[in-house]
């Protein structure tokens, strides 16, 4: 089993800046892919961003492209979002998701997810 915990959230003027935090606890694999989504009221849950614990390619939805950055630290066992740039547009909970198997942008493929985090950003 996996538990996820992300921290970091707030409320931020447009423009700012924040780093989202997971924290990934129980066994992992290097195979894993971890993956950041957000969700705002009333709207779908929407990809942010992605990559495996390997490494290699990171992956961004069309509407972060440019302003957020995913990164690992796999001995502190921790995924990072860091966040530029904000835009209202960007207020949503933010969800740190975690798949076995799929390299995907799909939320239905990931198996293990955090509680959330809130993310506001003023105009």
């Amino acid at each position: 089993q996996v538990q996820l915990v992300e921290s970091g959230g707030g409320l931020v003027q447009a423009g700012g800046s924040l780093r989202l935090t997971c924290s990934v606890s129980g066994r992992t694999f290097s195979s894993y892919v971890m993956g950041w989504f957000r969700q705002a009221p009333g709207k779908e849950r929407e990809f942010v961003s992605r990559l495996r614990w390997s490494g290699g390619r990171t992956h961004y939805g069309d509407s972060v492209k440019g302003r957020f950055t995913i990164s690992r630290d796999n001995a502190k066992n921790t995924v990072y979002l860091q966040m530029n740039s904000l835009k209202p547009e960007d207020t949503a909970v933010y969800f740190c998701a975690a798949s076995k198997i799929h390299d995907t942008e799909y939320p239905r493929s990931y198996d293990y997810w955090g509680q959330g985090t809130q993310v506001t950003v003023s105009s």
